[in-house]
């Protein structure tokens, strides 16, 4: 039993409370613990770690002590080159130092309290290496696989992954790159088959094995019960509690009842984003919008931005999102990292036209099919027109290559094939003429290797999922029927708008001044890196960071 659960049943008190059990509120916990104050982490859901254990738990921190071990190439100096030409005005110099300043001090922090490892993903470049700044190499890391024994009970309680696999199967980002090429390159075979026999060794020792954002998670829950940090399952915020212009704690709704857990220190709200309110969605985003496009956490309803909101807190970047192409399956929205990247697909709007480099960074991708509500051409949904050598080649959505796609979604109207390009625009509804004109002028580019139209293939980050067999890694020619189409809409990680914060984490009003006792870290805050993304994880990299600024900010005031 915790101190926690010996309090009265309506009313608790700890120095610091966190709302939210994602990467920002438990390495914010993590944090005020490490300092010494008392913590508790309240989580709407049943489960803990949020949108986080449904990601792909990549960590974007510049210049840590794993990068410089691995001799990446990275340097503070370079970061900060790489954020000011990529985000420019649209964040405060003042955030992008903080986050550059002390994410080593976070990471450091979080290796040192916690089990878990976390490794380099060389070649898994910034999403913009060309800029100035910008590495071709990368600076993401990413969990080794996790032990799930580790957590003891407390693992039945980890947040499922957005997409299951099989059982004992763990595959990390580093080998899905290379599991997608499984029909076409040797490592493809050698890590499917590295994978295999590490799922057959867990499954002999009833290991359970984390991998990806649910590793992320496990890391930092495990580290939360050796600092013997209470997490509330199922406890949802009500509101905030103040006692003059001080926030002082908040009521909750825990096992049926209200219960007043009062802060002595301060309040951190990490509590994610609204992608699953569609009343917010509305007021704030474009149309097309739909709560069911996202692959963020069923809980992500706002609910801590609101309660900040009617403290006077402002508000930035709301009608943003960690956007991604994604196709509405009948069980959930698919968010395409691979697929339209690899060669011999071109993605197409109502006209049957390409308006996007379809392998540019995922926010991009969706920024542009946006855009199309300004030309009067609508871009959503678009489809990826894909022909058959692509499908013989290449993993896709999970299906391997040569597998034919389910009939559920031919039924669903999310996938159309045909014999011809012609008949394929028919069922898609698009004018025949203009796509096979856009295919024809985009095979002579994928032949000669380059594509004149949007410059595929440029960049680095174009090649990172690409096939290394060809001239151009990101183009191949449609050449081989039958030919397909797939729906693609406009999908997001989570949103990214929410209360403004300062360098310190603290909630600031309008007029710039912040709101005693309250800080806001992860997506229930306004991303520090504004309406762009720099490189995988920079949604979970910053989120720890200014979590674990947040605590620091308690502990030294």
């Amino acid at each position: 039993m915790t101190a926690a659960d010996s309090e009265p049943a309506d009313e608790a008190t700890f120095d610091v409370v966190v709302v939210g059990s994602g990467a920002a509120g438990m390495t914010a916990a993590l944090t005020a613990a490490d300092r010494g104050l008392s913590v508790v982490v309240i989580e709407k859901d049943r489960y803990y770690g949020g949108s986080t254990a449904r990601s792909g738990g990549g960590v974007w921190v510049p210049d840590n002590e794993l990068l410089r071990k691995a001799n990446a190439g990275d340097s503070a100096e370079l970061a900060a080159t790489y954020l000011e030409n990529l985000v420019g005005e649209q964040v405060s110099a003042e955030r992008r130092r903080a986050l550059l300043d002390n994410g080593p001090e976070m990471l450091s922090l979080v290796l040192r309290r916690t089990p878990m490892e976390l490794k380099w993903i060389p070649g898994y470049s910034d999403y913009y290496p060309e800029l100035p700044g910008g590495l071709a190499g990368g600076r993401t890391l990413e969990p080794k696989p996790f032990d799930g024994r580790l957590l003891g009970s407390e693992l039945a309680n980890l947040q499922p992954p957005y997409l299951k696999a099989p059982v004992g199967m763990t595959v990390t980002a580093a080998e899905y790159k290379w599991m997608n090429l499984i029909a076409r390159h040797p490592r493809g075979l050698i890590t499917a088959a590295r994978v295999a026999v590490r799922r057959m060794i867990s499954l002999a020792r009833k290991r359970p094995l984390l991998a990806l954002g649910q590793a992320l998670v496990a890391g930092l829950r495990a580290g939360l019960q050796r600092a013997d940090v209470p997490v509330w399952l199922s406890t949802s915020l009500l509101e905030l509690e103040t006692s003059g212009d001080r926030v002082t704690g908040v009521l909750v709704e825990r096992r049926g009842a209200e219960v007043r857990v009062r802060a002595r220190r301060g309040v951190i709200l990490a509590a994610g984003g609204f992608e699953r309110n569609e009343r917010m969605r509305k007021q704030y985003q474009r149309e097309p919008i739909s709560t069911e496009w996202t692959v963020g956490a069923q809980e992500n309803t706002g609910d801590a931005i609101e309660a900040g909101q009617r403290l006077g807190a402002a508000l930035d970047l709301m009608d943003d999102a960690w956007w991604g192409p994604s196709i509405p399956l009948t069980g959930g929205p698919y968010f395409c990292l691979s697929e339209r990247t690899l060669p011999g697909c071109v993605m197409v709007n109502a006209a049957g036209k390409r308006f996007v480099n379809e392998a540019t960074p995922y926010v991009d991708a969706v920024h542009a099919m946006y855009a199309g509500n300004e030309t009067g051409v609508s871009h959503i949904p678009c489809w990826l027109i894909a022909d058959q050598r692509y499908r013989n080649r290449y993993t896709f959505a999970g299906l391997p290559p040569r597998q034919r796609f389910p009939g559920r979604w031919y039924k669903a109207g999310v996938v159309r094939s045909a014999d011809t390009l012609e008949e394929l625009a028919e069922a898609i509804e698009v004018p025949a003429g203009d796509l096979v004109q856009t295919v024809r002028r985009f095979n002579g580019f994928a032949h000669r290797g380059t594509d004149e139209d949007f410059r595929r293939g440029d960049s680095a980050y174009d090649h990172y999922y690409g096939d290394p067999r060809l001239q151009n890694p990101s183009l191949a020619p449609l050449e081989v029927a039958p030919f397909h189409a797939v729906k693609i809409v406009p999908g997001d990680l989570g949103t990214k708008g929410g209360l403004r914060t300062d360098p310190r984490s603290r909630v600031l009003r309008a007029d710039g001044s912040p709101i005693d006792g309250l800080y806001a870290a992860g997506n229930a805050s306004g991303a520090v890196m504004g309406n762009t993304y720099a490189g995988a994880g920079a949604t979970i990299g910053p989120a720890m960071v200014f979590g674990y600024l947040a605590a620091q900010t308690i502990a030294d005031s």
